[in-house]
């Protein structure tokens, strides 16, 4: 590897696609020189970047029919990156978000691990699709190009058999009916932060509120994950920007039943109309919210601080007792009224907010009497990629121009195979992103 070795990130949503450029000297150490994305794919698509001192690089508009969809944002991100960087691209890190019960670790892509992940798109149908498109564009346009997937189920996979149980027949659970919990890479990435932010209570009871679109909140002892409000899809646990959170069963069986909905509807339902835009009626966007008069706004944030209570003392009973709680992502990050009204809720564990703190760019935020620590860490998703792809590179001796072949191996639960991929040392060439990449299927 030489000094300008890059690696890049790709996190691709249903309407953005965030992409990240690291530089690496071929050692642990990585250097962030380009964050970017393309938000408004197929309405008002808009591409933005900033280099390593947050200078902007481009601020662009499109019309809508020139990014109408994720393949078209891949190419119009890839062909800015080939005009601004010049760096060799050694490989590319994404977020996958399910990868079931048979990875529980970064893992090599192929045609044949590609396959196997599009088989968990019916659990995750808003995420699933879209994090696996840039990979089959790449996969067709560059297949010599290392990509790595990394999961946001694989923290969780420390969980224990109680905590992954559903009530149900044991069959299923062998199937892969289970709890895998979400926004691993998020909570992976705080857990390595807290020995450095609070080395104290780093090693204690903490729990993790990953507030954004998409919200879910977890239990870490001993800096694992060991329970997590989220399930089998990412519908569980708190209410989101368009998704219910913890929903009886029975609601699902009245929609089919008594409304005749039939199963795509339901959903598109739990999917895109729930979760804070279907209790307000107005918007899933918090800044809205918070900004209006309407009384339906303010019930839904209220249900929202309610529901991240509720479970926080779910979360605190699963790890007898509490030591610090921090806020991360989007909403935990940027929204201080949100923020002190959970903290209240979090009273009866012995938390107590600074409120000068709170509204200031500081990590803590509890007051000196607090018993509860209280932090906000920013997430840096894209960084726990990055370090995931350079160090699978450097175990399996893989880099740009090698060859593959599948080895399964027992997964440690015994349940599923998982796929590793070795490299045959054949010699390494520059990688670039293509220029005329085919079209990936979305669905």
């Amino acid at each position: 590897m030489t000094a300008m070795d890059t690696i890049l990130v790709v996190n691709a949503g249903s309407s953005s696609l965030k992409f990240q450029v690291f530089a690496t000297n071929g050692t642990k150490e990585l250097r962030r020189l380009i964050k970017g994305q393309i938000e408004g794919i197929g309405t008002r698509p808009r591409l933005r970047a900033e280099d390593m001192y947050q200078k902007p690089l481009i601020d662009q508009s499109y019309a809508a029919n020139e990014v109408a969809d994720l393949p078209a944002a891949i190419r119009a991100a890839a062909a800015w990156l080939r005009a601004s960087h010049s760096g060799d691209l050694i490989a590319v890190g994404h977020r996958v978000v399910h990868g079931g019960p048979e990875y529980h670790e970064p893992v090599l892509v192929d045609a044949e691990v590609l396959a196997r992940l599009e088989r968990y798109v019916p659990l995750a149908p808003l995420h699933q699709p879209n994090n696996l498109a840039p990979i089959r564009v790449l996969l067709e346009g560059q297949p010599d190009l290392p990509q790595v997937a990394c999961f946001d189920t694989a923290f969780h996979r420390s969980h224990a058999a109680l905590a992954d149980h559903f009530a149900i027949p044991e069959r299923f659970y062998q199937e892969g009916v289970r709890r895998y919990g979400f926004h691993g890479l998020s909570y992976e990435y705080v857990a390595e932060r807290l020995p450095h932010v609070a080395p104290k209570i780093a090693m204690g009871r903490v729990i993790v509120a990953h507030l954004g679109s998409g919200a879910s909140m977890c239990a870490l002892a001993g800096g694992r994950s060991v329970e997590s409000t989220m399930g089998f899809t990412a519908l569980e646990g708190l209410p989101m920007g368009t998704r219910p959170g913890q929903l009886d069963p029975g609601v699902v069986l009245y929609f089919i039943r008594e409304k005749g909905m039939a199963a795509a509807q339901v959903e598109h339902l739990l999917y895109h109309e729930c979760g804070l835009k279907g209790l307000s009626g107005i918007s899933n966007d918090v800044r809205e919210l918070q900004n209006s008069a309407d009384p339906r706004a303010a019930f839904a944030l209220e249900y929202f601080v309610y529901r991240i209570g509720l479970h926080a003392g779910l979360l605190a009973a699963a790890l007898g007792g509490l030591d610090a709680f921090v806020f991360t992502a989007g909403i935990g990050e940027n929204a201080a009224m949100l923020r002190a009204r959970i903290a209240e809720k979090l009273g009866w564990l012995g938390a107590a907010l600074d409120p000068v703190a709170n509204t200031s760019p500081q990590l803590l935020i509890s007051g000196a009497a607090s018993r509860v620590a209280l932090y906000v860490i920013p997430a840096d998703e894209e960084l726990m990629i990055a370090r995931h792809t350079l160090a699978l590179l450097a175990r399996s001796g893989t880099h740009a121009g090698g060859a593959y072949q599948n080895e399964r191996r027992p997964d440690p639960d015994g349940i599923a195979s998982r796929v590793t991929l070795i490299h045959r040392g054949t010699t390494r060439r520059r990688a670039r992103i293509p220029t005329q990449p085919k079209t990936a299927r979305t669905q």
